[in-house]
């Protein structure tokens, strides 16, 4: 499926995969933005996907971020409205209640990486890039929610070091800070992303579980502390009424395995 030339969607496996699509680089326009929201809904909706994955077109980039020829040529009105559309893009993102995996096939900058933050988890192919917000050579900031996910990310102090000196990590060394989750070696690198994506999905976990647990980890630190307990109490209620948590439960008690069906 496609939602015009920019963005793919493909749904097997309990995988639902987004491809951002504009040689040569993924840079992300309106029209981008547009598609990638519909397809982020699209994903939510769609019950046969228990985890969304996220990637780039090609081999060397996953996004160099917003297309600075179309920023260019459009109002400083057109400006701001963009980016209050790619931070709703981004917050749906990052708020569905599906487990996002970005898989960095290439480079990862600017906006790009604020795409990537927005997602869950970060899988990077060995080698193949950088990753950096370098938006201060452009007299700017990260406007898409940069500024903010990369502070809590890495802590407040290093990332006002990256983000001001515009710097460009390696994969590697974003692994090390934690913006990275994993390095995947480049042969087949996307089969390696979708394996560690399957790990999530059922059978192997309660899709249902792994969604509300990212609830909690998303909603929690921004809210007082005993309120984010009394919403882990709540979507623990939940579960307890699901079918995987009876599984799980009964299984245990079994010495079984439980083959968990994301209910």
């Amino acid at each position: 499926m496609s939602y015009g030339n920019l963005v793919k969607y493909e749904a097997r496996e309990g995988i639902a995969t987004l491809t951002l699509d504009d040689p040569p680089a993924n840079t992300y326009t309106y029209d981008m933005n547009r598609e990638l929201d519909e397809a982020i809904l699209d994903a939510r909706m769609d019950d046969e996907a228990h985890v969304i994955l996220l990637t780039g077109a090609g081999e060397k980039f996953f996004s160099a971020g917003a297309n600075i020829k179309m920023l260019a040529e459009v109002t400083p009105r057109f400006k701001y409205f963009f980016c209050l559309h790619a931070n709703e893009t981004l917050n749906r993102l990052e708020q569905t209640p599906k487990l996002v995996i970005a898989a960095l096939n290439g480079h990862t900058v600017g906006g790009g990486l604020e795409i990537a933050m927005a997602a869950d988890l970060r899988v990077a192919k060995k080698g193949a890039g950088q990753i950096g917000l370098p938006e201060i050579n452009l007299g700017v900031l990260p406007g898409t929610g940069g500024t903010q996910r990369l502070s809590r990310l890495v802590g407040k102090s290093r990332a006002l070091e990256i983000m001001i000196s515009g710097e460009l990590l390696s994969f590697e060394k974003a692994h090390d800070l934690g913006i990275v989750n994993a390095i995947f070696e480049p042969q087949n690198f996307l089969g390696q992303a979708r394996d560690y994506a399957r790990r999530f999905c059922p059978p192997n976990k309660a899709s249902k579980a792994v969604g509300l647990i990212k609830r909690a980890c998303q909603t929690g630190p921004e809210i007082p502390f005993e309120t984010a307990l009394a919403l882990e109490r709540e979507l623990q209620q939940q579960l307890f009424q699901s079918d995987d948590a009876k599984a799980g439960i009964a299984a245990y008690l079994n010495k079984g395995q439980a083959a968990f069906k994301g209910k």
